[in-house]
């Protein structure tokens, strides 16, 4: 009976952390892709495959949804769109391991702000003080500090985030299952397909980056959404929580194994004061 209970609380564990992994090693490769179609174009790539292999998993019945579920997923795909170009864009200008730890302030200061509690708005005090280590000297690996421009676009992408929450938690309450995430995967691809294909042209069709962005797509959506859906079955929102605070660690260790991309130590402080402070506020949030 132990053995099986042990079984119980590690595979939903287990299954998380590979989602985190799988979503920041897909980041990753996506970063390899700049070169050839740029950030739009690659953002395009990943959320089509990502509509195409979520579509055909969970085959929303669209004509059967409601006018006030179609506005919630339009909002969703909305929000996905600007998360992820203006995280791509992001990526371009900062390491992996910067723009990740930047984003992460999005549901971070959601849940503060959400709370209204001193406390919980301490937590969001460190995690800006983390990032702020991140920019100094040779934060996060980089001689002249962190690319303002950068910068902007990771705080745009955690804004995206934080709304992608809100949105995404509208679309929980009205449509069953994960057909709300395929549909709204599905609006953000054409919201950004003329954009991508106007800055890569043919390129997209070309056989190599098709495959990569397909593997981009099954990393970064398909595999971690399929994973953390399964563990919250099992798991309490406070673990489940705490493992997701993790996101900017595991982007460093992608950035160095995929990127090459070495974090200095101050830079690794900072990133260290944000996952505590992201542990500590998506625990304590009341909501």
């Amino acid at each position: 009976m132990a053995d099986d209970h042990r079984t119980h609380t590690v595979a939903p564990v287990v299954a998380v952390l590979t989602a985190v992994l799988s979503m920041q090693f897909g980041a990753a490769l996506a970063a390899t892709l700049f070169d050839r179609v740029g950030a739009l174009g690659t953002v395009t790539l990943r959320l089509l495959f990502a509509a195409v292999v979520l579509c055909v998993i969970t085959r929303p019945r669209l004509r059967t949804w409601r006018p006030e579920q179609w506005r919630a997923v339009v909002t969703l795909g909305a929000s996905l769109a600007l998360m992820n170009t203006a995280f791509y864009g992001a990526l371009t200008r900062l390491p992996l391991a910067a723009t990740v730890t930047i984003e992460f302030l999005g549901p971070l200061g959601l849940a503060a702000f959400l709370s209204r509690r001193v406390r919980d708005a301490l937590w969001v005090v460190l995690a800006l003080t983390g990032v702020v280590l991140l920019g100094v000297g040779d934060g996060a690996g980089l001689s002249t500090g962190l690319d303002p421009v950068g910068v902007a676009f990771a705080l745009v992408a955690a804004s995206g985030w934080a709304w992608y929450i809100v949105a995404g938690s509208r679309v929980a309450t009205t449509l069953p299952g994960s057909a709300g995430t395929a549909g709204a995967t599905a609006i953000a691809a054409v919201v950004v397909l003329p954009f991508g294909a106007a800055t890569a042209g043919t390129e997209l069709l070309r056989p190599d980056l098709v495959l990569a962005g397909l593997a981009v797509a099954l990393l970064s959506s398909a595999i971690p959404y399929t994973l953390e859906i399964r563990a919250l079955r099992d798991l309490s929102k406070e673990v489940f929580a705490i493992l997701i605070a993790l996101e900017p660690a595991a982007a460093a260790l992608a950035g160095v194994v995929v990127l090459g991309q070495l974090v200095e130590p101050l830079a690794l402080v900072g990133i260290a004061l944000v996952v505590i402070a992201g542990i500590g506020a998506l625990r304590t949030s009341r909501t």
